[in-house]
């Protein structure tokens, strides 16, 4: 969802009007806060600082004509991979 809808992260089809960057952001952070014990403190503060520079490139590009956009969508793809690890070492 972050990725299809960045960077503005507002509802195409009308279903969800209150659905923004605001809320998008807030749902990351509230999600990665769940799941603290099980990321482990290191990891988690490095996810959380990755959400920040996230917001930030597509706070920076909000109609997706600069680098800011692509970076931010690459930060996703990092932060995936990261929790993909997690995932890996709990089975």
């Amino acid at each position: 969802m972050m990725m299809l809808e960045s960077p503005t992260f507002t509802d195409r089809t009308g279903y969800f009007p209150s659905r923004n960057l605001e809320m998008a952001f807030y749902e990351l952070n509230e999600g990665l806060r769940l799941i603290r014990e099980n990321l482990g403190e290191e990891r988690y503060l490095k996810l959380m600082g990755m959400s920040d520079r996230m917001r930030a490139h597509f706070e920076a590009d909000p109609e997706d004509k600069t680098d800011d956009s692509l970076k931010g969508r690459a930060i996703i793809d990092e932060m995936e991979d990261l929790l993909k690890q997690v995932a890996r070492k709990r089975r």
